[in-house]
């Protein structure tokens, strides 16, 4: 018997851009008259595209898709925004029918997709695991049997019987994925809403999807966040402008996407926009805007040697202030392994501490970096109200090289093998 359960045969899927159908009637009627009159969509998010000038074009979000995920299998999705990821997880989960194409699937499937999936905002968090376990098929009494488990990994006992539309985003989340998660569906299907939640919760989920997958389960996860892609997926899709570019082994493809879709400004790899950067978490609102490294000259520059001076800057603006920020960088390797990070938080000075700030310049300053020679690259984070709750981030916003040096002044170069930082110390040695 094949051990496939999940069987992708030339999916496409098509929207009709235009004014109708985008919303309630109201909203409808709404937009329909600012066009009559040349006014701008009244519902249009900022900085957005408007597609109501675009009425009768065909947008395809999805564009003969072919693949198969077999039983067991952690598979990873990734793309720029609007490459079709969500589209395909939607199509996945029946939340919406392909316009070509066919899905098989063979098993039960548990979908996190957006935060509060499934959840109706009135019931409290009690009655919305049994409301999502009896969506998915299961008896009242397999789901007691979880119940305890389900509430404790979610974190939420103390507002388990308060209404879900007073949870905070981040307890939606928790105890949807706990709901998801614990009761044991064949495929579990999760986009990247856990980057609502923290790090540790996130930790946490991680290991759930490791966990599934080795017992058998079908893992599909969407995620920026590569660290997390390379160390739960043995296999990766990239999608763009709702095509497959590459289907492969993990490091592989993403190697390929880092290279290939976040390039410096005019060319200049030390010196990034990230305002469309591949690497953007599901945020609140994209706040980073750009980022560069100088060496110790204070040239544009992100090649340093062994030992020498970097500066890194990232310039944020927020639509409101955000109170008691936190700014965050992380270096890591080149197969996700965080090496150092410096946040505000722990190094706080008046230069970096604010009550409330809305816009600026951050800048990590490191005078000697302990850096191997070799590839490494910088994630930042901004955060409000001590880390509580993340307003922008992007991973491996940009790559710092390091450069071989005699650090030791013996004429000799260290090897890369012995890890991925040096010390400076001393050897003494005294004969008997």
């Amino acid at each position: 018997m094949s051990n496939t359960v999940i069987s992708i045969e030339n999916v496409s899927k098509s929207y009709q851009l235009g004014v109708i159908g985008t919303g309630t009637f109201k909203e409808d009627l709404n937009r329909w008259w600012a066009r009559r009159r040349g006014k701008p969509d009244p519902y249009q998010k900022i900085g957005g595209e408007d597609f109501g000038n675009r009425q009768g074009e065909t947008l395809w979000a999805l564009k003969d898709i072919n693949t198969q995920i077999q039983q067991g299998e952690a598979l990873g999705i990734i793309g720029r925004n609007g490459a079709g990821k969500s589209t395909l997880l939607k199509v996945l989960s029946e939340v919406t029918a392909p316009t070509g194409g066919e899905v098989k699937i063979r098993g039960r499937i548990a979908s996190l997709l957006e935060v509060g999936t499934g959840f109706h905002p009135d019931l409290t968090g009690r009655e919305n695991v049994y409301l999502n376990g009896a969506i998915m098929g299961m008896k009242r009494i397999e789901i007691n049997r979880k119940f305890d488990e389900i509430v404790d990994f979610s974190g939420v006992e103390q507002f388990i019987d308060t209404p879900v539309k007073r949870y905070s985003s981040g307890m939606y989340v928790r105890l949807g994925f706990a709901v998801a998660a614990h009761l044991e569906p064949e495929i579990l299907i999760v986009d990247e809403v856990l980057a609502v939640g923290d790090a540790e919760f996130q930790k946490k989920c991680l290991g759930k999807m490791e966990n599934a997958a080795e017992g058998g389960r079908t893992v599909i996860f969407v995620s920026h966040n590569m660290p997390s892609i390379q160390a739960l997926c043995q296999r990766v899709i990239l999608l763009q402008g709702g095509t497959t570019i590459m289907d492969g082994e993990t490091s592989s493809v993403i190697s390929h996407y880092l290279s290939n879709f976040s390039n410096g400004l005019d060319g200049n790899p030390a010196e990034v926009d990230l305002r469309n950067h591949p690497g953007r978490s599901r945020s609140k609102e994209p706040a980073l805007k750009r980022t560069w490294i100088t060496n110790g000259a204070g040239d544009i520059n992100n090649s340093i040697e062994m030992g020498g001076s970097l500066t890194l800057y990232y310039q944020f603006e927020c639509s409101r202030k955000i109170s008691s920020p936190d700014f965050i960088l992380v270096v890591e390797d080149e197969r996700g392994v965080p090496i150092f990070n410096l946040k505000s938080a722990l190094v706080a000075t008046e230069k970096n501490t604010f009550k409330s700030i809305r816009a600026g310049t951050v800048c990590f300053h490191i005078p000697h970096i302990p850096l191997m020679p070799g590839t490494y690259y910088a994630s930042i984070t901004l955060t409000e109200d001590n880390d509580f709750n993340r307003i922008d981030s992007v991973q491996r916003a940009i790559s710092i090289e390091v450069l071989p040096k005699d650090v030791y002044g013996t004429g000799k170069i260290p090897s890369r093998t012995a890890g991925n930082v040096f010390v400076q110390g001393e050897i003494n040695v005294e004969p008997l």
